[in-house]
């Protein structure tokens, strides 16, 4: 099989994209937001209580350490969606990966069980996250990771927002727009999901004229 760079895959209105032929495989890729937004949300409340039995870390320390992993989580969201979610399908390893993890994205854009990443995946991940912080930052995960994950479970909530309902008119209208450019018109733009902060800082904004 040979794979398309996301730019050059061409948007469905219909239909479901297919990852595995076995059926059981197949139903572990999907999954509605809502469950892994719920998961995210409690494993950083989790997080949080674990760190307050375990470790010293005062009140005001939670605050800026949580501040500091949403602030992290939006720089790792836009490097991961630009450069590991768009990397180019250079080889067949490469291709499947890039299109299993968010091309059928882009060429199902309408298909809502692929709007967040399944349940077996968000577990994996999470902890994932734990133990690599918890190496790096010792305690100060306990503020820093459930920061990080319920950056990651705004980053879903926008992401379902702007997929399965027309534009709001509040703050949220900016954040549809750039998503609907950067799916249906310029793919290597706007890879900021929750916010369009290092869009600017890297200048992949959307040009006003789309």
């Amino acid at each position: 099989m040979e794979y398309q760079a996301i730019r050059d895959i061409k948007p469905k209105h219909t239909g479901q994209g297919k990852v595995f032929t076995n059926p059981v495989l197949e139903k572990l890729t999907k999954s509605h937001a809502a469950i892994p937004i719920s998961m995210l949300v409690g494993f950083a409340a989790g997080f949080i209580y674990w760190g307050t039995q375990v470790s010293a870390l005062s009140a005001f320390q939670y605050v800026w350490l949580v501040l500091s992993g949403l602030f992290v989580w939006s720089f790792f969201e836009y490097m991961m969606h630009k450069h590991l979610y768009h990397m180019l399908p250079t080889n067949q390893i490469k291709g499947w990966i890039q299109y299993n993890m968010h091309g059928v994205h882009h060429e199902y854009p309408k298909d809502k069980t692929r709007l967040a990443m399944p349940p077996v995946m968000m577990v994996i991940i999470s902890f994932s996250f734990v133990y690599i912080f918890r190496f790096l930052i010792g305690d100060y995960t306990f503020g820093f990771t459930p920061g990080f994950l319920l950056g990651y479970a705004s980053y879903l909530c926008v992401h379902y927002i702007v997929h399965a309902y027309q534009p709001p008119k509040n703050i949220f209208k900016a954040l549809w727009i750039n998503h609907a450019v950067h799916h249906y018109k310029d793919p290597d733009a706007a890879f900021g999901v929750s916010s369009p902060l290092w869009d600017y800082v890297f200048g992949t904004i959307p040009k006003k004229s789309q």
